[in-house]
């Protein structure tokens, strides 16, 4: 599959189903462990090719609450790819697999595409060239 750069752990609001399979069938992260406790259960899960940790969390707190960037927290979260061919790449991809997603946009700090998980959480594709 695609390679990818960086991901933190975050929160899911249906983490056994639809979340999970999401980043499997999307993004071709595998289940490594699944972690339950009193406060919340956790998918552990890496990327094949790069070893990459993704930890999907869902807190037994949250009464439901959808994701909503302008609360304290996360606003999105930023990939890098190697080339600004890769993002046309995966704009394809994810229209065949139904995941919303921006059209590639070009600006003077690089080439974007912007896509959202089951949970709303904002992600992005970028590209620039000379970006460490």
């Amino acid at each position: 599959h695609r390679d990818l750069h960086s991901f933190p752990t975050r929160r899911s609001s249906d983490l056994r189903d639809v979340s999970r399979d999401w980043y499997h069938r999307v993004l071709g992260f595998e289940q490594f462990e699944e972690l339950r406790t009193g406060a919340y259960d956790e998918w552990i899960m890496v990327h094949p090719r790069n070893q990459m940790v993704l930890c999907l969390q869902q807190h037994k707190a949250n009464q439901g609450e959808e994701f909503d960037p302008v609360r304290t927290g996360a606003d999105h979260l930023a990939l890098k790819v190697q080339t600004r061919e890769e993002l046309d790449s995966w704009a394809t991809w994810f229209a065949s697999q139904g995941v919303t997603h921006s059209p590639v946009v070009d600006e003077r700090y690089g080439s974007v595409l912007c896509f959202k998980d089951p949970d709303l959480f904002q992600l992005e594709m970028f590209y620039r060239p000379g970006h460490p």
